[in-house]
């Protein structure tokens, strides 16, 4: 008998609707049948909130940390038609305007002066000046059948990349759209010394070419679109699940293949670090995988790969493969760490798969997004660094902050925290900070299960990491995350 996996309480969780970043990831906001809710992203705070009690919203899109919002209506009974794209200001509590379209709006996406909306054959691109300028339509494209939605911009004040879904299936089109004038700051820090206008490294010079070549990415139908920053870089996925394909954009060629797993998996999404020397992607395995994207990386790759050269070898041995992950631990697994917030029942738990209008996700529904920490010194001197780390949501109400394993010396791990996956306790406050090991896993490090490759015994397992769980927290049915 496991009993870890039964709910020691009656109440039922509060399933999110939908979750999503801004476009630089310093705020999300959560979407759930009593209505939404726009946090900071890290150190986690509610910075407001509104409930909903005649309907429910499929997309809520915050255009960067702006009063500004983009709303869909969905979910079993709609606050607006599926059909609308509603911009609202939060800071007045009213609409500003609101785009109508003839068909079902599937996904969208925003950034400082730019809206895409996608539909389920076309993309239709606006030009968003606030609510004082207005906004008009710029103009449209077609794309092959895009049932759910895909659509990626690049986030630099400098670089308005658009990528869409190509007329084919497992196309991509690189739209270039006019640049937006840079933000100005309304409080700079003060005692600071002006930035060189050299720059300081390759990326800060990057600029974007007026044309590109569209690049056909897989043979299969997209289920990922992700996009650097700059624009540079574009990260694209296909329905089979197993291959993460990295792309230059200026000349369409293919930099880098990264492999997920042999399995086939239903991608969620792929975000690359803002730095672009890392990229994470998450699936309907609940596992999040890390990669890094420089030369001579420490992926993980077959223990034949080296003889590649020599012999003739099948393309699978000369994959690379993750170098740390994390597996989302079974909801009913998690213990509280607050008493005033309630627990999950197992009996609410599904492995349906997640549809954007239904009101019961999928347990390894989630989306992750790179924030920079500010960490203590790890050699003792007292001063504050910053380093990278995940955060995850998952639509289950879960909220994960979790830190990338170290360096590995002579195949022994540095540990900086506790890994999770094994059998263990949680210790630690309301405010949710983990001291412990955390609940069974799907599979854990410490597990007997094998996965198919370490079956086959072709990865290197002595490189194979763990991602370090530094906080966790609860969505409570009445304060949230909190």
């Amino acid at each position: 008998m496991n009993l870890a996996r039964h709910s020691i309480s009656s109440t039922t969780p509060v399933h999110v609707l939908d979750a999503a970043f801004d476009a630089d990831a310093k705020i999300f906001t959560a979407s759930t049948a009593q209505g939404y809710a726009v946090y900071r992203t890290y150190p986690l705070e509610l910075v407001r909130k509104r409930e909903l009690s005649n309907g429910t919203l499929s997309h809520v899109l915050p255009l960067h940390t702006t009063n500004l919002l983009f709303l869909v209506g969905g979910g079993r009974s709609p606050l607006y038609p599926p059909n609308k794209v509603v911009i609202w200001d939060d800071a007045l509590g009213k609409e500003v305007a609101e785009l109508e379209f003839k068909s079902q709006v599937r996904g969208l996406v925003c950034r400082r002066g730019w809206l895409a909306v996608a539909l389920r054959r076309r993309v239709v691109v606006f030009e968003f000046g606030g609510p004082s300028k207005g906004i008009k339509r710029y103009a449209e494209w077609e794309t092959c059948d895009n049932l759910t939605g895909l659509l990626a911009f690049a986030t630099s004040p400098k670089s308005t990349l658009l990528a869409i879904p190509g007329r084919q299936l497992g196309h991509v089109q690189l739209i270039h759209l006019p640049p937006c004038p840079e933000p100005k700051s309304r409080n700079p820090p003060p005692n600071t010394k002006p930035m060189s206008s050299k720059p300081s490294s390759s990326l800060a010079s990057f600029t974007v070419t007026k044309h590109s070549t569209p690049i056909i990415a897989h043979s299969t139908a997209l289920t990922s679109l992700s996009l650097t920053p700059s624009g540079r870089l574009i990260a694209t996925t296909s329905k089979k699940g197993t291959l993460i394909r990295i792309w230059d954009t200026t000349t369409g060629t293919r930099i880098k293949e990264l492999r997920r797993g042999t399995d086939k998996a239903e991608i969620y999404g792929v975000a690359f670090r803002p730095d672009e020397k890392e990229v994470c992607v998450w699936s309907d395995k609940g596992t999040i995988h890390v990669f890094s994207l420089g030369v001579g990386t420490a992926n993980r790759q077959s223990t034949f790969s080296p003889l590649a050269p020599f012999i003739p070898l099948p393309k699978y041995f000369g994959s690379e493969w993750s170098y740390a992950q994390y597996r989302i631990p079974v909801q009913s697994s998690h213990i509280s760490l607050s008493s005033t917030r309630p627990a999950v029942s197992s009996s609410s738990l599904s492995s349906a798969p997640v549809v954007k209008d239904t009101d019961v996700p999928a347990e390894e529904r989630c989306v992750v997004g790179w924030v920079p920490i500010a960490t203590e010194d790890m050699n003792g001197t007292g001063s504050a660094v910053s380093e990278w780390q995940l955060i995850a949501l998952t639509y289950m109400g879960g909220w994960y902050r979790l830190a990338l394993p170290t360096h590995v010396k002579e195949g022994k791990k540095e540990a900086r925290g506790s890994n999770v996956g094994g059998t263990g306790s949680v210790s630690g406050s309301a405010s949710g900070k983990v001291t412990g090991k955390l609940g069974p896993s799907r599979l854990g490090p410490g597990s007997p299960t094998k996965s198919r490759e370490q079956e086959k015994g072709k990865e290197r397992e002595s490189e194979r990491r763990e991602c370090v769980l530094e906080e966790y927290r609860r969505f409570g049915r009445w304060d949230g995350w909190g």
